[in-house]
């Protein structure tokens, strides 16, 4: 019987230390004994343009996303990417585990999201698995999309990117603004100091892009919060 032809891999990050560390467990882990097709490293960049370039000339069967690089990051390269190369897979190889990153990146298109303390082996086996079309995610991963995608009373619209960035805390925050709560009153309310409140709040403006308390109470009318 033939052989099937190895798994491609194209690897994004914008540290060569760590590109040549992720080539050698791949080649490594992936030539290994056991069930499952072989993968081999076919290029890799570290940058936006590099990567957009190599992967439109390589098309790989699997993209290894790092989410932060200095020109743009993962999402950028699967905006530039994933709509003319539908058949290529990408999975996020990230150090980051904050929910905007995750939620960012698979939203943009990524098949699955796996942090940098993941071993040889089970980026092998995460690789595998989204290349035959399964989602991945590291476990406590999992949880970011799930609440990101599902319908929940009071969270407003499904697919809502500006509210997805939003932790729980910085949302309970924001309805107790919307309503008019002062500072004190919010941190009497949800136990934390008022300087914890302060720095929720002004997260809170940062990532909505809004710029004083009656904004942010429309903001939040609008998608239900309150």
């Amino acid at each position: 019987m033939t052989e099937p032809e190895p798994i491609g891999v194209f690897l994004v990050d914008d540290h060569a230390l760590f590109r040549s560390g992720v080539r050698a467990e791949l080649e490594r882990a992936g030539s290994a004994a056991g069930a499952g097709r072989t993968v081999s490293v076919v290029g890799e960049a570290g940058s936006v343009r590099e990567a957009v370039a190599g992967i439109g000339h390589l098309r790989p069967d699997v993209v290894l996303l790092d989410v932060h690089m200095p020109d743009g990051g993962g999402a950028e390269v699967l905006r530039k990417t994933h709509t003319d190369w539908p058949d290529v897979v990408f999975l996020a190889l990230s150090v980051s585990d904050a929910a905007e990153d995750v939620i960012a990146v698979i939203r943009a298109g990524a098949r699955g999201y796996v942090t940098k303390t993941i071993s040889g082996h089970e980026l092998v086996d995460a690789v595998r698995r989204v290349q035959t079309g399964d989602p991945v995610f590291s476990p406590r991963l999992a949880g970011f999309v799930l609440d990101a995608f599902a319908q929940r009373p009071g969270t407003g619209a499904v697919g809502d990117p500006e509210l997805d960035l939003l932790t729980p805390r910085e949302r309970d925050v924001l309805r107790l603004l919307a309503r008019g709560y002062a500072y004190k009153e919010i941190g009497s309310e949800l136990f934390i100091s008022v300087k914890t409140v302060e720095t929720h709040a002004s997260s809170v403006l940062r990532k909505t892009q809004l710029s004083n308390r009656y904004e942010l109470s429309r903001w939040a009318s609008d998608r239900r919060l309150v």
